[in-house]
């Protein structure tokens, strides 16, 4: 694949939100892999959809006798290795790939005990098809074979990925990741956007925004914000919400709480992507429970 899909532009039309619905249940372990192929749950949640948008245009090409979720993950592994490429990752990758060129011996996949949970935020120090290969299978439980067809190899060439993914996370130090703190400037803009969107301030709020500001509403709509309903969206939602600055995974986000029987819930996340002293995009995830629950930490104010 040679870089992004095509977008859909404006509100989704009717039969893409139907195809979206009948791969529902495929949706969180899509996420999952993203995410932690990305390094970021929000990141991975963009690769997923833009996986899903391909996929969605390929129709006509997929064979209905075949089961859906490889062709998905298929989809998405290539649309993951595209993000690394983007990103600069994948030289560094391959000169990681090119030093570890070790043989693999008989037996050598029993040597490493079962990965547990942390093995997803670990495997960021992988190349691309190790990570793939060892979420793949330590994660999902893929089968070896189901694995090669995924990633374009064999099932030698799965073992062997596998082999070395495992020996290095085994090796691997025991002290997290640490995150940029944000600026000054980013987290005043942050905080405006929170305390005028309590206060249903919607003509503060857009002086904080730029007037060709993008806005992506998984699932709903991806396009200009000025040409949608979104504002007048969440004024008309009929639960309580309050917004709070948090963290996701120590990147700044907004957290969206709903008021439920166990009082306030964080039920989402809103990304701000700021330049200068603008809001130039927002990426609201609310539709997508899994994103929070597939992160590897969250912080956020609580909601009064």
């Amino acid at each position: 694949m040679n870089g992004p899909p095509p977008q859909p532009s404006g509100s989704y039309e009717p039969s893409y939100r139907i195809f979206l619905e009948t791969v529902a249940t495929l949706r969180p372990r899509l996420h999952r892999y993203c995410a932690r192929m990305t390094g970021s749950v929000l990141d991975g949640e963009d690769v997923a959809q833009d996986a899903l948008f391909r996929a969605y245009q390929g129709l006509e090409s997929f064979d209905p006798s075949r089961p859906l979720a490889p062709w998905l993950f298929r989809i998405a592994h290539h649309g993951c290795v595209d993000f690394l490429r983007r990103r600069s990752v994948r030289r560094e990758a391959e000169s990681a790939l090119a030093e570890a060129g070790e043989e693999l011996t008989e037996g050598a996949l029993e040597l490493v005990a079962p990965l547990e949970r942390a093995v997803e935020h670990l495997v960021l120090v992988l190349p691309p098809k190790e990570r793939a290969c060892v979420l793949l299978k330590d994660v999902l439980d893929y089968s070896l074979e189901e694995i090669a067809e995924l990633v374009d190899s064999t099932v030698g060439g799965v073992k062997a990925a596998l082999n070395r993914g495992r020996t290095k996370l085994a090796a691997l130090p025991e002290d997290g990741a640490m995150f940029e703190p944000s600026s000054a400037e980013r987290s005043t803009i942050l905080a405006l956007y929170v305390e005028r969107f309590n206060e249903r301030d919607w003509d503060g709020l857009r002086e904080l925004i730029s007037a060709d500001a993008q806005l992506k509403v998984a699932d709903r709509y991806r396009g200009k914000l000025a040409s949608s309903p979104y504002f007048s969206t969440y004024a008309a939602w009929p639960r309580p919400w309050r917004l709070t600055l948090g963290q996701v995974e120590g990147q700044p986000v907004v957290v969206v709480h709903l008021l439920g029987e166990r009082g306030w819930q964080p039920e989402g996340v809103v990304s701000l992507e700021v330049v200068g002293e603008q809001i130039v995009s927002i990426a609201d995830y609310l539709m997508c429970g899994w994103v929070l629950s597939h992160a590897a930490s969250l912080s956020t104010g609580g909601a009064a």
